[in-house]
């Protein structure tokens, strides 16, 4: 505020130098004439003064000591102009009732050097002094590209000038330098005096011929194809990126009043070319308030996620299970941080594996719903152990079953992976047996429902490409994909979880939920992406070398079998899977084999009663 303060009256004291000195040389002028009005007189000065005043005032009351000089535009040297021009009809009409009024002829030349003089000093000082001065202190402003010259870039450029003298304003140090739109009529033009220079195809250009070091994507009402397009065109950068949410997203309220607070640094699931899919919070608060709740792997980055978002939702009591002390601690911590003691909360070392300690479990805390998380997931590691991958996860899920209808649970949500579609993999097999498990219990069951959801590779989880991705490059390392042209569907935790929960409160019993999500990614476009958002040039400042791909893995993902087909749901993003009809009496009779050649370690002729079990598993041992 002091600042400000200065500001003005700096610009003040300037406008009553450049005022004065305009009637010396208007007087002047006149004198070398031999015009009118040159002689000078005590009457001369007193109309002097009171024009002098009343310009002031006008000035201060049009707002002109008000704005920015850094950001004047034509507009306000109109504005400028017209407060001199109503300052002198004043001063004019003063002196004419104290009859001291001069002669037109100097009344007119006096306004016209005065008004020159003071738009010419606030022009000079801005394309001179604060010229001299940003590049002094380049370092501490960050030169910004708004991408996109409609409503939102308006309001955006708006708060960031208006903050420009606030010590107190986190955006005081954005410099708005251009602004890019796709609108060609725009081109050229200005917007408070910041140029739009270009289309979104030319950012890359635009940055590098105006230095530019962040952008802004100020475009909330655009398709999420074009917000996919427009940030790659912005990943091809160096620069630091922020976004501004979709309409729908946006928050007007006491709390969020500016578009530029809600700007966010651009996140690798804004890649994905596809909103946040969106569920029923109210259907889901229906399922989860007053429950007792269970999440087995709940440590996990999945598990952990769907204890975050059921104790919102007011349970009775969340159950977290998992046999890594670590993991469960964190979450147990973190819960105990935000909720205190509001919060009925137990955690649980154990393994599901251990059917004994789970019915110990079941009797003591008799869960209403269940949401089975824990497995083992990741498809090299399962190659090597697949006996471990069938303990963990087939027989972890049936004894979780197995006690869910023995204890009248009301409902089970088990989590699966698009893997289990046609897996060429012994973790895909896995899952597919535990799907086909679920399907039988709900074929059987008459106090339990029974509900499995499946999606692809979920953002930033234990074993994604992301959280490897980002190690490799925070630690210099070249970056790793197994192949050039290897493609996955992608969703986000909260995305993903939001489906567990949303499954479970649509379930009715055997159902296969899937997620539509969107179109496939690249995992090499994925990891050129990431590199850009370190600031860093793909192939160039980090090598991507392609590794080949990993025993079991596929170059695509499946999120269907053919034979299951496509059922709508309420929500135009869930779709339901077909049941499949399975003879309950071979599956029983594979999986008694499969568990004593797990038990026994025998890993070749575990596979082989997978193969026998799953049909469409089509494993090709890479040993």
């Amino acid at each position: 505020m002091k600042k400000l303060n200065f500001r003005k009256l700096v610009l003040a004291l300037a406008d009553i130098f450049i005022i004065s000195v305009s009637s010396i040389i208007s007087n002047f002028i006149l004198s070398l004439f031999s015009l009118p009005g040159a002689e000078a007189s005590i009457g001369l000065s007193y109309f002097i003064l009171i024009n002098l005043f009343c310009c002031i005032v006008m000035l201060t009351i049009f707002g002109s000591y008000t704005v920015m000089w850094r950001y004047f535009n034509y507009k306000d040297y109109l504005i400028c102009t017209a407060a001199m021009f109503f300052g002198f009809v004043l001063g004019y009409a003063v002196t004419i009732i104290f009859d001291i009024s001069e002669h037109i002829i100097f009344v007119g030349l006096f306004f016209l050097i005065s008004s020159a003089g003071i738009n010419l000093f606030r022009f000079a000082f801005r394309k001179t002094f604060l010229d001299l001065t940003d590049v002094g202190r380049a370092e501490a402003f960050e030169r910004t590209l708004i991408v996109g010259a409609g409503n939102a870039g308006r309001m955006i450029l708006t708060e960031i000038q208006n903050s420009a003298y606030d010590e107190n304003s986190p955006t005081r140090t954005i410099l708005p330098v251009c602004f890019v739109d796709d609108d060609r009529t725009k081109l050229n033009s200005k917007i408070n005096g910041v140029p739009i220079v270009g289309t979104c195809p030319e950012i890359a250009d635009v940055c590098e011929e105006y230095s530019i070091s962040s952008i802004i994507v100020a475009v909330p009402s655009c398709e999420e194809e074009e917000r996919r397009t427009i940030l790659d065109y912005c990943s091809k950068t160096s620069c630091k990126i922020k976004i501004v949410p979709y309409l729908s997203e946006l928050l007007f309220d006491d709390k969020h009043t500016q578009l530029i607070s809600q700007a966010k640094e651009i996140k690798i699931e804004d890649l994905l070319g596809r909103k946040p899919v969106e569920f029923d919070k109210e259907e889901i608060k229906n399922l989860i308030v007053g429950k007792v709740c269970m999440v087995t792997g709940g440590g996990g980055s999945i598990g952990s996620e769907l204890v975050r978002q059921i104790a919102k939702y007011d349970p009775k009591q969340i159950i977290i299970v998992d046999i890594y002390e670590n993991n469960a601690y964190d979450i147990q911590q973190e819960l105990v941080l935000e909720y205190g003691t509001k919060l009925n909360l137990v955690t649980l070392i154990s393994s599901v594996r251990d059917y004994n300690k789970m019915d110990v479990i079941f009797r003591e805390y008799r869960p209403q719903l269940v949401f089975h998380a824990a497995a083992h997931k990741h498809v090299p590691l399962m190659e090597t152990v697949p006996e471990e991958a069938v303990k963990n996860n087939i027989f972890g899920t049936f004894n979780m079953a197995t006690l869910s209808e023995f204890y009248e649970v009301e409902k089970f949500v088990m989590i699966s992976t698009d893997k289990a579609v046609n897996p060429t993999n012994v973790m895909g097999a896995t899952k597919r047996a535990c799907e086909m498990i679920i399907q039988y219990k709900a074929q059987h069951s008459e106090h339990t429902e029974f509900v499995t959801t499946r999606f692809g590779n979920v953002l930033g989880s234990n074993g994604s490409v992301i959280p490897l991705f980002r190690r490799q490059i925070e630690s210099g390392s070249p970056v790793t994909v197994t192949h050039p042209d290897i493609i996955r569907y992608f969703m986000t935790i909260p995305e993903a979880v939001s489906l567990v929960l949303e499954a479970g409160a649509m379930a009715k019993g055997g159902e296969i939920f899937v997620l539509d999500m969107g179109a496939p990614v690249k995992i090499v476009t994925l990891a050129e992406n990431l590199i850009r958002m370190y600031g860093k040039v793909p192939y160039k400042d980090v090598p991507i070398v392609f590794t080949g791909l990993r025993p079991g893995e596929k170059l695509f993902e499946e999120l269907l079998m053919d034979e299951e087909g496509l059922k709508s749901t309420e929500n135009e993003k869930i779709f339901i899977g077909n049941q499949i009809d399975i003879d309950s009496g071979e599956m029983l009779s594979l999986l008694e084999e499969l568990r004593i050649a797990s038990n026994n370690n025998d890993s070749e002729k575990t596979v082989e009663l997978l193969a026998k079990l799953i049909p469409t598993f089509n494993h090709k041992l890479n040993q």
